[in-house]
């Protein structure tokens, strides 16, 4: 009787919040999130990423996520990811969705906050589809933090995802598997007020950075220049 009341309402509030199409004041609010994210972990020497980890990256995508335990435990959230192209510039970046199905009753509110580093130029493309599994479609490992640098095993750094939570009992090396990626194209194109496809805002150059997301991009390539 109780998971049933407890599933009543959470219907009832699901049905109480009015869906809406994105607005590039979202959007926005996303990318800023993403920023904070990256610069809290970079501020951490114990969430740090070392710079032999970001002179790999030919991706990174900033996940900020919820796992509402109150009912089923849904993880769900969005994220921001950017390439480096074959010109060594990075892109602009741009929104994806992201989740993860979780079975069982629980109570509490949990964020989640996930860097992934992406250490070859498959990988970024895999994002192109309609999902993106996490050390399903590419093998993901717990990335080596920055107090561990001295001790960095070249086998993890040739994964091709590297993750990095505040999770403190992940461990380098440590294989990671669950939770998905989707492109976001209402976002993106909510964002950047455009008609060009998620693969031509990564790869190309014809759209002018906004101000908005410049923060963030200078960032990036402060940390992975």
């Amino acid at each position: 009787m109780k998971k049933l009341f407890l599933l009543s309402l959470f219907a009832s509030f699901c049905a109480a919040v009015p869906l809406h199409a994105a607005s590039r004041g979202d959007s926005i609010e996303k990318i800023e999130s993403c920023e904070a994210i990256l610069q809290e972990f970079m501020a951490d020497p114990a969430l740090a990423i070392p710079p032999e980890v970001f002179r790999k990256a030919r991706g990174i995508v900033i996940a900020n996520q919820a796992r509402g335990g109150f009912v089923i435990g849904v993880k769900d959230g969005y994220a921001t990811m950017m390439v480096r192209r074959a010109d060594n510039t990075w892109s602009l970046p741009v929104i994806l969705s992201s989740g993860e199905g979780s079975l069982g009753f629980q109570l509490g509110f949990t964020k989640i906050e996930t860097i992934y580093i992406l250490t070859d130029d498959a990988t970024p493309r895999m994002f192109f589809r309609n999902r993106f599994h996490v050390g399903v479609d590419a093998k993901a490992v717990a990335g080596p933090k920055f107090a561990e640098r001295e001790h960095i095993d070249d086998k993890v750094l040739s994964n091709p995802v590297l993750v990095y939570t505040r999770n403190k009992g992940l461990y380098a090396g440590l294989s990671v598997k669950g939770g998905w990626f989707a492109r976001n194209d209402d976002a993106t194109d909510a964002l950047y007020n455009t008609t060009f496809t998620l693969p031509e805002i990564l790869y190309s150059d014809w759209l002018q950075a906004p101000d908005d997301v410049v923060p963030l991009m200078n960032l990036v390539k402060s940390l992975a220049p």
